[in-house]
């Protein structure tokens, strides 16, 4: 069954907000040194310095560790489905097109299960944000390879190595159709704010594939690893708008790991542009039933 959050609204106006004013009220229970936590902070600050206020944003997730996260903040949320956050978020954002929709969820999570969901959603390049806490392996089961675990990875279900090839996220949604890709470290979080923040206000699907180790079952890809390797494509003059520059930073992984905005563009309307219901009247969710409140209470009836 999925859970539904609705946010604690304790302001009326921009001027009222603070950073606290996103915090939820369940404390994380993620492991101690969990990139998540920073992941969580990244986001709540970048609401918060863009004056969205809680009942603005709806935040929506898969299963696994970081699916938890809607329960950490103070706005609407949803904890849905193993791999089916898009198909949830996708519904949402058509039924109230005014709503700031972000899906978050791990690597399991969106490039396994929900792979499909992920590609669809890229194609119809839905206004949404997916934050993805890309940590190279299931922690949630303690330990067992993910589809972004490098080849030769020893974990519980590969101890002699894993022997397949790992899928490369930034890659998949440049050609997929996203129009954001971003790659960000849960180790850089002002880096972070900027990208998610860049995201959120982006029209389209925007993905931010974001490094978030996982200090308990991965002893590969640590801090340690990634904080020496990650270069930022801001400070190195990276040109958003060229595709095969964008591909090729992509695919860049070694001593040098690019972190950054890969690919945008804006000349691409997004599926809520062209949707001629929604172009009069407000979001659907408000708009008056074409059916009478007694076919609508059996309907309600019979879904519950």
């Amino acid at each position: 069954m999925s859970s539904i959050v609705e946010p604690t609204i304790t302001t009326t106006s921009v001027a009222a907000l603070v950073k606290d004013t996103y915090k939820g009220k369940i404390h994380p229970d993620w492991c101690p040194g969990c990139g998540d936590f920073s992941v969580l902070s990244a986001l709540q600050t970048a609401l918060f310095e863009l004056g969205l206020k809680p009942h603005e944003v709806l935040v929506v997730s898969g299963i696994g560790c970081s699916s938890n996260l809607p329960g950490y903040i103070n706005t609407y949320g949803m904890h849905t489905l193993h791999g089916r956050s898009l198909a949830v978020a996708t519904g949402a954002k058509l039924g109230n097109h005014e709503l700031k929709v972000i899906a978050t969820g791990g690597d399991g999570d969106g490039y396994g299960i929900g792979g499909n969901h992920f590609t669809h959603t890229m194609r119809r390049n839905i206004d949404l944000t997916y934050l993805v806490m890309d940590n190279q392996i299931y922690g949630l089961t303690t330990g067992q390879t993910s589809p972004t675990s490098r080849k030769g990875m020893k974990t519980k279900s590969t101890p002699h190595g894993n022997v397949e090839n790992p899928i490369n996220p930034i890659p998949l949604a440049i050609v997929g159709g996203a129009t954001y890709v971003a790659r960000g470290f849960s180790g850089k979080q002002k880096h972070l704010v900027e990208l998610i923040k860049g995201a959120i206000q982006h029209k389209g699907f925007s993905l931010v594939d974001i490094f978030s180790p996982c200090v308990t079952y991965n002893k590969d890809n640590t801090y340690q690893f990634f904080n020496p390797r990650v270069k930022i494509l801001e400070e190195q003059g990276h040109d958003t708008s060229d595709f095969h520059k964008a591909m090729g930073k992509g695919y860049e992984w070694g001593e040098e790991i690019p972190i950054g905005v890969f690919w945008k563009r804006t000349d691409l309307p997004s599926l809520e542009e062209h949707e001629p219901v929604l172009d009069e009247g407000g979001p659907l969710a408000f708009r008056k039933l074409g059916i009478s409140d007694e076919q609508a209470q059996l309907l309600v009836s019979e879904l519950l």
